[in-house]
């Protein structure tokens, strides 16, 4: 019989710390970037990399200010 009432207790305790904690959101790490993105290929070493990340110049998409800078020279 002790054992049955230690039993409930500890599911009591369990079942109270549970219902205090707050509630937290399902989904906390989808950002505005999730899904399909456009892509871009550098126009000096072919790479192809999401367009919001491209150095733009011309109208021309590079990886890096560094291959910008080579292809322009």
């Amino acid at each position: 019989m002790k054992y049955l009432i230690l039993l409930g207790v500890v599911f009591a305790v369990i079942w109270w710390i549970k219902l205090s904690r707050p509630a937290t959101p399902a989904d906390k790490t989808s950002t505005a970037t999730d899904g399909p993105q456009n892509m871009v290929r550098c126009a000096h070493c072919g790479l192809h990399l999401p367009d919001n990340e491209a150095v733009l110049s011309r109208n021309t998409a590079y990886c890096s200010e560094a291959h910008r800078v080579l292809a322009e020279s």
